[in-house]
């Protein structure tokens, strides 16, 4: 099955690198705000969703702060492939920072996001490579540790003393 699924992609992805147009990039623009795990607000466009991810609900917080580290107040590159270019009433784009990393890869990679991405989009096999390593090292969402369970010690209730 799994061999099926990995034929199906490649040849998925292989006619679309001929029915699609490569991806449209934009000139360098300032990340303004990180508004979410998947979310950022740039000079010149506003509004930006990450094209092809979901932030990990259990996660959305690290996922919002991981993504503020990476690109608040720098300059990164949007990439937009040939679905996003046609739906004009959502801006989606891949975001690639200066030195080349695609920050919607690297989230999924970091188990932080999960992949939504179409086999048509242009980044689609990178997506789910990075969706499958992070499984396998069982990082973020995969990790099997539900967030905000502690391991360690906790310590009991006080028991509340009555007033009387």
């Amino acid at each position: 099955m799994i061999i099926l699924r990995t034929a199906l992609n490649v040849l998925v992805a292989s006619v679309a690198m001929f029915l699609w147009p490569p991806l449209e990039q934009s000139e360098s623009v300032l990340v303004r705000t990180v508004i979410d795990g998947d979310t950022i607000e740039v000079t010149q466009f506003g509004r930006v969703q990450l094209l092809g991810i979901s932030a990990a609900t259990p996660l959305a917080s690290e996922a919002r702060d991981k993504l503020t580290g990476l690109v608040l107040n720098r300059w990164v590159r949007l990439e937009r492939d040939a679905d996003s270019v046609r739906d004009r009433q959502r801006r989606a784009a891949y975001v690639v920072t200066g030195d080349g990393v695609c920050v919607n890869t690297w989230l999924v990679r970091e188990g932080l996001a999960r992949v939504t991405s179409l086999p048509s989009h242009a980044r689609f096999n990178e997506l789910k490579d990075a969706e499958a390593e992070a499984q396998r090292l069982e990082k973020g969402i995969w990790s099997g540790t539900a967030p905000g369970k502690s391991t360690g010690y906790t310590r009991r209730p006080e028991k509340r003393r009555s007033s009387w």
